[in-house]
């Protein structure tokens, strides 16, 4: 493995690590160009989860994936489209080095959890939103070719998880500005087709939140894939030990995950 940090190009205040196969991983992996894997960890635009950063990374690096860890601003730094460039330019500096770090350019997607997958499902669903270009205001392709949104913040009505969306928004419930961020919202034919997951149980952001994404994907006849399990909590994770959060049939996810991104992208380890 090779492993180091980077700051992409053209922003601030944020962070990326790597991890890269190299030729001495494997000889399967030897002088091969690989699918990407960009994750954003959670934690309501306040924080950013540890728990959900190099575990999660881990767990794509062995399914074949070269992968990359945003910590992204968070509090005030949430505002005016901060996180998203930071994510966009994240995008655009993993597709100018795909050559280098053997990367398929057109198969690299985005996951998040929580407030990092209202994160990641915003780069796919605001790439193209004038709204979002008069900050972004750079040329390169930044549309994820698909997207893992783990218990995510979606919805900005009765069901938003509302400290997330205030701290994005920078805006009060009740506004138009608020409401803005509501991705299901946002969603068109262009959209990438999405993997989503979430809990019956969860307290904290409510399922209703991954319905939402699904009825509007589905209404755009835009591919995807939802896993509503019986029980559990919000920030479940990988669902290992090493995440305090042990549960053997919920972190199936994992696995069909995998799965899915291996069928939408023709690829096997």
């Amino acid at each position: 493995m090779r492993y180091f940090d980077f700051q992409p190009e053209g922003v601030e205040n944020c962070n990326v690590k790597a991890y890269l196969h190299t030729s001495g991983d494997s000889r399967e992996m030897e002088d091969r160009l690989l699918p990407a894997m960009i994750i954003c960890p959670g934690g309501g635009y306040g924080m950013v989860s540890d728990r959900e950063a190099e575990p999660v990374a881990l767990e794509y690096f062995t399914a074949g994936y070269n992968v990359f860890v945003l910590t992204y601003s968070v509090g005030e730094g949430a505002k005016n489209f901060q996180p998203l460039c930071q994510l966009a330019a994240t995008m655009a500096h993993v597709r100018k080095h795909a050559d280098e770090w053997k990367v398929l350019s057109d198969k690299i997607a985005v996951c998040g959890f929580s407030a990092g997958g209202h994160l990641a499902g915003s780069l796919g669903t605001l790439y193209n939103e004038q709204k979002f270009l008069e900050v972004w205001n750079r040329s390169e392709d930044i549309r994820p070719n698909a997207m893992v949104l783990c218990y995510p913040v979606i919805t900005a009505d009765e069901f938003a998880h509302k400290g997330s969306i205030k701290n994005v928004s920078g805006s009060e419930e009740g506004t138009e500005e608020y409401a803005w961020f509501g991705l299901n919202n946002h969603v068109d034919s262009t959209t990438p087709p999405t993997f989503l997951w979430h809990l019956a149980t969860d307290t904290c952001v409510p399922v209703e939140n991954s319905i939402a994404m699904a009825k509007a994907l589905s209404a755009e006849k835009v591919p995807f894939e939802l896993h509503i399990l019986p029980e559990g909590w919000h920030g479940m994770s990988t669902c290992t030990k090493e995440v305090g959060a042990d549960d053997a049939y919920i972190s199936r996810w994992v696995e069909w995950s995998v799965t899915w991104l291996g069928k939408t992208f023709g690829f096997t380890k």
